[in-house]
């Protein structure tokens, strides 16, 4: 089954439409309080990639915040890591929708957008 996936320009439309977007976040916890996607309308949830990958080993208890009813947008640093989370929590059931390129390309694209 094809992940789904959004482009960082996508993401920014839906926010200007005001669409609440709930964004998981799976790098290390310093790189998330370093820089992450701010928006009113984002509910942030940072749980770093080892916990996604362990679930075999760990269980489901470190996914206890996330909603099993709505679309959950997967992202990492490119994306690599984000995609390996997206593909083990569709699995499990959850509408996961990976960020193109992560917050690198998410940076990127904000940078030119202010250029215009």
């Amino acid at each position: 089954m094809a992940l789904k996936v959004i482009s960082p320009k996508a993401l920014d439309e839906k926010l200007q439409k005001k669409e609440p977007i709930f964004l998981l976040d799976v790098r290390a916890e310093e790189k998330y309080n370093e820089y992450h996607i701010t928006d009113p309308n984002i509910k942030n949830q940072n749980i770093p990639k080892n916990i996604i990958f362990d679930l075999e080993g760990n269980g489901e208890e470190g996914l206890q915040s996330l909603p099993k009813n709505g679309e959950i947008v997967v992202t990492c640093t490119t994306g690599n890591s984000a995609r390996k989370c997206a593909e083990i929590l569709s699995q499990k059931d959850y509408q996961v929708t990976l960020l193109e390129g992560g917050i690198t390309a998410w940076k990127q694209y904000i940078d030119t957008k202010h250029e215009d």
